[in-house]
């Protein structure tokens, strides 16, 4: 079982914290029905599933999936990643608030992950003001 500092280093170099926020200006029929779709991510290298799947069992949440990649000089990879909105409320966010990542740049899209988070539970992307808002918000992520 990995410790809480082995995670949070891992995080630091290989995970995100991401919203997709759909941009309110575009109105043309998406094949994408969400609006608002927070998740946590670390991705790696296809060698490197069996970590991936023990992050899995220290969290208790979320899925390991098969990301292929056919571009010149890259990998196949897999990818953790939890985007069930309880889970990130109940376990990845108070994880990240107790076990301070080291990264200024991680720590700063965390910020902003966890008050987007909070905006989409409030339902806040669900009108037009709120979603501008959102989306405006969302640019700020690295």
């Amino acid at each position: 079982m990995f410790a809480s500092d082995y995670v949070i280093g891992l995080v630091d170099g290989e995970g995100s914290f991401t919203v997709y926020v759909r941009n309110p200006d575009i109105h043309v029929k998406l094949k994408r029905r969400v609006v608002a779709e927070p998740k946590f991510c670390v991705k790696l290298a296809e060698e490197d599933k069996s970590i991936l799947l023990a992050l899995q069992r220290f969290f208790g949440c979320g899925n390991v999936y098969f990301q292929k990649d056919n571009r010149k000089h890259h990998t196949h990879c897999y990818r953790y990643e939890v985007g069930n909105r309880d889970d990130l409320k109940n376990v990845i966010i108070p994880f990240f608030k107790v076990h301070r990542l080291q990264f200024p740049s991680k720590r700063r899209d965390f910020k902003i992950f966890c008050g987007l988070f909070s905006r989409i539970s409030r339902g806040e992307h669900l009108t037009e003001s709120g979603l501008r808002n959102l989306y405006k918000r969302k640019q700020l992520m690295h």
